[in-house]
């Protein structure tokens, strides 16, 4: 039996979502730059999932852009925004995902200011200590802070970022990969500038993602080559990613209540189950608050077992990780957990869930636990 807890890593591809893509690789194969009628029947697809995936989200059809995935429309919006915005400085905080904290070193080093906000133990922005930053300079802003962080699953007020960011007349780019598709996201609502979005955290196939510009902001190519994309990235369409990245994408937002609630109620069960079977549970982030319902970072007290607790969970068929896929080849110290001042002496494993697991994956987790983990003694009535 094999226990698939690491959705935050990436997620199983759905029926619907294979069945949608087939066309594209048995018929439908032109090339949507071509002017015969096979490239105009591609051509008039991909312009349709693009309707979709804007209507998703309250923009215009000509703010959204298909990328290979969130690391790109991450680096396309701060490394663009510096280039074509005459962007001098980026707020950002200490928990972001690495392809942002990377491209954050990439851009320091060529002289832009980077400041970064402070976060509390839960990894919740100081929201006056934002304000205070965009107060220190009147050197044009862009603000770059994750909606939830993949890691620990704390979520920000996007309504009050954009709020700081609109009363200082800041740019503001989130990082919305794992919210995408899981929470209600509108441009209409929250004023923003750039966000992102990855097809496969939410049931669609791996190397296809989004970027959303704000018509209010004209930026010129990230990577040259042809006039795909309205002249903004070069380079064929990955029409069979795109295609199944606009259906999961529809159907991540038309059952997105009824699967919540779903993985609520089984994220709730794991917290609880632990809490009652072991010993010095705790959990990182804000677990209990405004939280990604989707994870549970649990922290498990030292034990002879502990430092090699994620390998042992693998060999007895469960899935889940340290951290961030990105970062876990070799499992080093998290920047995460370090921000928030996490104790170095505890193991941290990330259970993320999908609407595909189950109550009996939770409990053939607990059993397993069992002989890894010190358990508390029941007390007979």
């Amino acid at each position: 039996m094999r226990v698939f807890l690491d959705n935050a890593a990436t997620t199983s591809m759905s029926e619907e979502v294979i069945q949608a893509m087939l066309p594209i690789m048995r018929e439908d194969y032109g090339n949507p730059s071509s002017i015969h009628a096979c490239g105009r029947k591609v051509r008039a697809k991909i312009e349709e999932c693009r309707k979709k995936v804007a209507n998703n989200i309250g923009a215009s059809i000509g703010e959204i852009f298909f990328t290979s995935g969130g690391t790109e429309s991450n680096n396309m919006a701060l490394k663009c925004a510096v280039r074509d915005l005459a962007v001098k400085r980026i707020i950002s905080d200490p928990i972001e995902h690495h392809c942002v904290l990377h491209s954050l070193e990439s851009l320091q080093r060529e002289g832009i200011q980077i400041d970064l906000v402070r976060v509390d133990e839960r990894g919740r922005v100081d929201y006056d200590h934002l304000e205070e930053l965009l107060e220190s300079s009147d050197a044009k802003t862009l603000v770059s802070l994750m909606h939830a962080n993949n890691e620990i699953g704390t979520k920000q007020d996007l309504n009050r970022i954009s709020e700081i960011c609109q009363a200082h007349n800041a740019l503001f780019h989130s990082d919305t990969v794992q919210t995408m598709g899981h929470f209600p996201i509108s441009v209409e609502e929250t004023k923003i500038s750039f966000l992102s979005g990855s097809a496969h955290k939410f049931h669609g196939p791996k190397g296809v993602g989004f970027v959303y510009i704000s018509s209010d902001n004209l930026l010129k190519p990230f990577i040259d080559g042809g006039s795909q994309e309205r002249n903004m990235r070069g380079g064929t369409e990955n029409v069979i990613g795109i295609v199944g990245l606009s259906k999961a994408f529809e159907l991540a937002i038309d059952n997105m209540n009824e699967r919540q609630a779903y993985i609520e109620d089984l994220r709730a069960y794991l917290k609880a189950q632990l809490t009652e079977k072991f010993e010095d549970i705790q959990f990182n982030g804000d677990h209990d608050g405004d939280y990604l319902y989707t994870v549970l970072s649990v922290s498990f007290p030292p034990s002879p077992k502990a430092g090699l607790l994620l390998l042992s969970l693998d060999i007895a068929g469960i899935s889940a990780s340290g951290g961030s896929a990105c970062s876990s080849g070799a499992e080093k110290g998290s920047h995460v957990l370090a921000a928030i001042n996490a104790g170095i002496d505890r193991k941290t494993i990330r259970f993320s869930f999908s609407h595909y697991n189950t109550k009996e994956d939770v409990d053939f987790l607990i059993e397993k636990l069992k002989a890894l983990t010190p358990m508390k003694e029941m007390v007979e009535a």
